[in-house]
């Protein structure tokens, strides 16, 4: 599968959220690798669990959005520790 990081994509929040707290909202990123780096190191573990990515028709979920960060391709700079740590927590 061909996967363009410079398509814009969508992140959209769990659906249901049992805790009635403040998340975050659907958000449009102009590069699916900046959708991915956010969800990845700025989201908090519990935030991320139960969101998706979608990049033109195909929908990433948790592990999906992972996967495209983990990948050799992935074009931006990671923020090492911040990584990690969603790593470990996870």
């Amino acid at each position: 599968m061909s996967f363009s990081y410079d398509t814009a994509a969508e992140l959209f929040p769990a659906a249901i959220r049992k805790k009635k707290r403040t998340g975050f909202a659907y958000r449009r990123f102009n590069t699916a690798a900046e959708a991915v780096r956010f969800a990845m190191e700025d989201l908090p573990a519990d935030l991320l669990n139960g969101a998706y990515l979608q990049v033109d028709e195909a929908r990433f979920d948790q592990n999906g959005i992972r996967a495209l960060y983990d990948s050799g391709d992935f074009p931006l700079q990671r923020r090492a520790a911040k990584a990690e740590a969603t790593a470990d927590a996870a």
